[in-house]
């Protein structure tokens, strides 16, 4: 019979107690972590939500109705203009359709204008050729129809007219209009050659010195000045 001498059982003594102190630390770390894990899903309801329903193209107020329906609100967060839809129509919504959110959460939307956006009209009457205008006006947004010319410097731009009407620098107009440039024609008005001279009913500088050599003046002319001369 062999006897286990002292060395040799507290070396597997203390060789089984390593071994079940990390083992035993393992399974604390993986409890803890799977106790984190769904402590957190708990307390943040993470597989709970509302579906976000879709708005897209739904009147303002009835999107409002429908989104209170479910505990979210609604804000406008900007404008855009689509002349194909109506007015206050949702362009965009934020977030998406289908998006779970918490109760509470404020959907963000983009609605359509009821009115198109207006342009300032550029500086480009009497300050630039046809080519540079029309660079500038379609850059904007604006349709051309085809120029009208007038008297003027060829191809220089003249006037803009919007709707019928003139337009100036700085005035304000829609893009949904087209807009035409009025542009020299490389002629130029001629009604000042029209015009008949009139002679002038006062005398001229000569008539009026003649006048006074002629005349019957007793103090006599320029040559009849005594001249005196000064002290010595």
């Amino acid at each position: 019979m062999t006897v286990m001498k002292a060395k040799d059982f507290f070396r597997k003594f203390a060789s089984l107690y390593l071994w079940g102190n990390l083992l035993a630390m393992a399974v604390v770390i993986v409890l803890l972590a799977m106790g984190v894990k769904y402590g957190l899903e708990i307390y943040t309801r993470h597989d709970e939500g509302i579906p976000v329903p879709n708005i897209t193209n739904m009147d303002f107020s009835k999107a409002q109705s429908l989104l209170e329906m479910d505990g979210l609100y609604i804000e406008v967060s900007d404008s855009g203009y689509n002349k194909r839809m109506p007015a206050n129509c949702i362009l965009a919504q934020t977030p998406g359709y289908g998006t779970k959110v918490k109760q509470g959460r404020t959907i963000y939307v983009t609605v359509n204008s009821p009115s198109s956006p207006t342009v300032s009209v550029p500086d480009i009457i009497d300050n630039c050729s046809r080519r540079e205008a029309e660079a500038k006006l379609t850059a904007l947004g604006f349709r051309l129809l085809e120029p009208r010319y007038v008297a003027g410097e060829k191809d220089w731009v003249l006037g803009l007219v919007s709707r019928g009407r003139d337009v100036a620098a700085g005035d304000r107009i829609s893009t949904d209009y087209p807009v035409m440039l009025k542009l020299g024609n490389g002629a130029y008005d001629n009604s000042y050659d029209d015009l008949n001279y009139v002679d002038s009913e006062y005398p001229t500088e000569d008539e009026t010195v003649g006048e006074y050599n002629d005349g019957d003046n007793t103090g006599g002319g320029a040559d009849d000045f005594e001249v005196v001369t000064g002290p010595e």
